[in-house]
């Protein structure tokens, strides 16, 4: 129990931070036994004073009441007849001197003759007096209203033994405890002091321990051993403590296995442990050292070793060993890990840094060398180079596309050959499998000289004598083989290297099949490019064109949407045309089509230049809106187009530009300068009218337009490009082919970022000898005269085979123009590749072609008209329309000493 009453404060006061450390809880501990020990003697003494309060009560009650009976005079007074007068006065004097209660006297029978109640005198005494009656001695112990009390009854006796009377006296146990509580603060400070100076000397203990245990707890201690234990004997490390005197103290499990140390070896001198002498040496000389390698017996131990110098006057030192053994041959098991790592590292950012399969391929061959092999040849399906997926019902017919190596003078095939590799080969296996193929020992022949049993003898005598050949796997398709060759390394490929091999070329093939989506992606946007780009230009005779046309690199900026175009119009005039679509790629070849379609739709409405580009706006902010709800697709906004018109025979120059950069203008005598055509906005921006420009141009003028891929650049102005090539093509006497040659040898010096359009035409003049002009009244009888002044000029030109259809064609549109329209009227022959009938008027109403009945009188005119020209047509001019006819002429009535026609593109 008082086990339970220490156990439980001791409990609750180890949350106390001071009381958590050894040293606190045995303090306390001795303190709970030290107030244990004082209060249990506190209690002693108060059970001893109350016993001894008891038996001084009973021997002072006795003592009284033994004294009365024994008084003669009390014997005396029972005899007399007021025996209370007599008693009374003595028993009070009694009872005040002696300090008790009460002292009563009374007859045998019990009746009192004496009470300090006076009251009381009289009556029967209440107690028990049976023995007292006999001659004996009663002692009881009441309690009473002042607590115990202890009452001695004695008997009063005459010489002859009789009783005659009774006396009682009676005393408080407490009455008797007050004088004995007088000593207990003396034995209370006593205890103090005692208690004091044991707690005194138990914290002055404690402290000490505390010093000792450098303040841990009991559960840190047994921790802290545990974990010791777990270090010294668990860790694969030897830990030796050496003493001052270079005796050992202690010594671990592995360093007893490292240093091969007997069992009973603690305690011993060093000296006598049997030790290497360079370990015994160094264990003995005490210095301070890291990582020393010592050699012990077969293995190589590092040493380092500390003074132990924590605490003062402790003196020794501790050695602690390490096994390098392993450790060194696992670190060049980890050397090599890194340089194969490093080695995947640099083939990722040194491998693919070209959309090129060729560059590729080529780069992983040169990186390989000598790295990791000697001599390296990557072979690919003869598809992949041209950006398709390759066939595998000619999976072993490879194309060498790279041959690297330490020596150029390997007998292994060049590069560019196509290659059938037999079925037996690690080349063809590892195609058809997937699987990388390790052909260790060439030397050998195990079925590898199969393809070319010369070249194999060759390649051994050579000195390669090992070799992997490793798939290029790429998203499930196989596109090649890449084979590593050894030759100067002697050691032979292992199964080590294939990972290495695998990994290399795994990533290899990822850069090779991107290069061949972006191939094929590209060689698809060429080929739609150059689909609806034009493949010849039109025979005219209103102009000499040449051009040039240069896609952005493969990997700069891809196929763009530049275009340009010669569109023939009615009157012997000609169209040029050139635009520009913002972007690259597949999107902004095929929107580059739409506009051009556009373009030639528009001019067969013999347009001016700024109602075409209007139109042409109008049809790009519809398309835009249309692709609204298509995230995926960018808008036209942003594609620019220049339109200008030529008119041989008047020598006028229409121009209306879109965003478009500004023509160049190339005067006869070499002069160049920008015409000032009014910048309008981008297509697609809608909201602005469009300006047009008219110039008159000197027969043998050349107009020079451009797409911005000719002039920008990152280290020069768009200005400064418009003036270097303004510069370049100003140089009288040249043809459009040499202007266009020293525009691009001026502007283009390497792979440009985006298309490259250019065209140059130089003006010709249809002279009075090829043209001729009639003004008609607006009289019906005046078409006669027309008729016949035609038919001389088609004699004077030796056309009298187109006489006759002239005259029907004249006949209706004149006649048509005097009834239906208003004037003035002219006509217009041209002799040019085609006989042109141009009928003017001053009415913008245009004619309608329609199917007469047969109840019909007129209607008929029109169709006529239509069928016997090859082409006719209506163009609106500021005074009023023009209806055109054409009539194809033979090659020998088309004019001599023009230009011949215009020869196709380039490729």
């Amino acid at each position: 129990m008082l086990y339970g009453y220490i156990h439980q404060p001791i409990g609750r006061m180890r949350s106390w931070r001071g009381l958590r450390t050894v040293a606190g809880q045995v303090f306390l501990l001795q303190a709970m036994v030290i107030l244990a020990l004082a209060a249990a003697a506190v209690a002693a003494l108060m059970l001893q004073y109350r016993a001894d309060a008891e038996r001084e009560a009973r021997n002072r009650s006795l003592a009284v009441a033994s004294a009365v009976a024994a008084s003669p005079t009390v014997r005396q007074a029972l005899s007399s007849p007021n025996p209370t007068a007599v008693l009374q006065p003595q028993a009070e004097e009694t009872r005040r001197r002696t300090a008790v209660d009460f002292v009563v006297v009374m007859s045998p029978t019990g009746i009192r003759y004496t009470h300090p109640n006076p009251a009381q005198i009289g009556r029967r005494y209440i107690g028990s007096i049976a023995a007292a009656q006999h001659g004996g001695i009663v002692t009881e112990t009441t309690a009473g209203t002042l607590g115990p009390s202890v009452r001695t009854v004695v008997p009063v006796t005459t010489g002859d033994g009789r009783v005659v009377g009774l006396v009682a006296a009676g005393i408080t146990v407490r009455q008797v405890s007050l004088a004995a509580g007088r000593q207990v603060p003396l034995v209370l400070a006593a205890t103090g002091v005692v208690l004091s100076a044991a707690t005194g000397g138990t914290a002055l203990i404690g402290r000490r321990l505390r010093r000792q245990t450098h303040g841990l707890g009991p559960t840190q201690m047994t921790r802290m051993y545990e974990h010791h234990d777990a270090v010294l004997h668990s860790v694969r490390e030897g830990v030796l403590i050496v003493d001052s005197q270079g005796r050992l103290l202690l010594a671990n499990d592995e360093a007893r296995r490292l240093l091969g140390l007997r069992a009973d070896g603690d305690g011993r001198p060093v000296t006598d442990l049997g030790l290497e002498p360079k370990a015994e040496q160094l264990l003995l000389s005490g210095r301070e050292t890291t990582d020393e390698v010592i050699e012990v017996g077969d293995r190589l131990l590092a040493v380092s070793q500390r003074p132990m110098a924590q605490q003062a006057g402790l003196g020794g030192w501790v050695a602690t060993l390490r096994d390098t053994t392993e450790l060194s041959t696992l670190m060049g098991r980890v050397e090599v890990v890194q340089e194969r790592l490093k080695l995947l590292y640099d083939a990722g950012i040194r491998i693919g840094t070209t959309l090129d399969v060729t560059h590729t391929a080529q780069e992983l061959a040169a990186f390989a060398v000598p790295r990791f092999a000697d001599y390296v040849t990557v072979d690919l399906v003869d598809a992949v180079l041209r950006g398709d997926e390759p066939n595998p019902l000619r999976a072993t017919e490879l194309r060498r596309v790279a041959v690297d190596g330490i020596r150029k003078d390997a007998p292994l095939y060049p590069p560019g050959e196509l290659i059938h590799f037999d079925p037996t080969t690690p080349q063809s296996s590892g195609f058809g499998s997937g699987q990388i193929v390790l052909e260790a020992d060439l030397a050998a022949f195990s079925g590898w000289q199969v393809q070319d049993p010369d070249r194999a003898r060759r390649l051994v005598a050579y000195g390669i004598h090992s070799m992997i050949a490793a798939p290029l796997r790429a998203r499930g398709v196989i596109l090649g083989i890449a084979t590593f060759w050894r030759s100067k390394e002697p050691t032979s490929f292992t199964q080590e290297d294939l990972s290495l091999a695998e990994e290399l070329v795994a990533r290899a093939a990822v850069s090779i099949e991107n290069a061949r989506r972006f191939t094929r992606e590209h060689t698809t946007a060429v080929t739609l490019q150059r689909s609806l780009l034009p493949h010849a230009l039109p025979e005219q005779s209103a102009v000499d064109v040449a051009h040039r046309y240069l896609p952005a690199e493969a990997g700069l900026g891809g196929v763009g949407g530049d275009w340009f175009d010669v569109i023939p119009l009615s009157g012997a005039r000609v169209a040029i045309v050139v635009g520009d679509v913002v972007g690259h790629g597949l999107h902004a070849a095929a929107t580059m089509g739409q506009l051009r379609t556009a373009v030639h739709n528009f001019s067969t409405l013999d347009l001016p230049p700024d109602e075409l580009l209007w139109h042409l706006d109008e049809l790009v902010t519809r398309i835009d809106q249309d692709r609204d709800g298509d995230g995926e697709t960018p808008t036209l906004t942003g594609a620019t187009c220049l339109y200008a018109i030529y008119d041989p025979i008047s020598r006028l120059c229409t121009m209306a530009r879109a965003g478009h950069l500004e023509p160049i203008i190339v005067r006869p005598d070499g002069h160049a300068d920008l015409p000032g055509v009014p910048a309008g906005p981008p297509l697609g921006l809608g909201g602005l009218p469009y300006e047009k420009t008219e110039i008159l141009l000197p027969e043998g003028s050349a107009i020079v337009l451009y797409t911005d891929g000719l002039i920008e650049d990152r280290q020069r102005d768009i200005d400064q490009g418009i003036e270097r090539l303004r510069r370049a093509v100003a140089h009288a006497g040249q043809t459009p082919d040499q202007v266009c040659q020293a525009a691009m040898d001026a502007m283009v010096r390497v792979a440009p970022h985006d298309d490259v359009a250019l065209i140059v035409a130089s003006t010709r003049l249809l002279d009075g000898n090829r043209t001729a002009f009639w003004d008609v009244p607006s009289d019906p009888s005046a078409v006669a005269g027309v008729r016949a002044a035609a038919t001389r000029l088609l004699d004077d030109w030796d056309m009298k085979e187109e006489a006759f259809t002239l005259e029907l064609i004249l006949s209706e549109l004149v006649t048509n123009a005097i009834r239906h329209a208003t004037g003035p009227i002219g006509v217009r022959l041209i002799r040019d590749r085609s006989l042109i009938c141009e009928v003017s008027d001053g009415s913008s109403v245009s004619p309608h072609l329609r199917r007469a009945t047969t109840m019909d009188e007129g209607g008929r005119g029109l169709f006529l008209v239509a069928q016997f020209a090859d082409r006719w047509g209506t163009r609106y001019t500021s005074g009023g329309k023009v209806i055109w006819t054409e009539q194809q002429l033979s090659a020998t009535d088309q004019p001599t000493g023009q230009a011949p026609p215009n020869p196709p593109p380039p490729a």
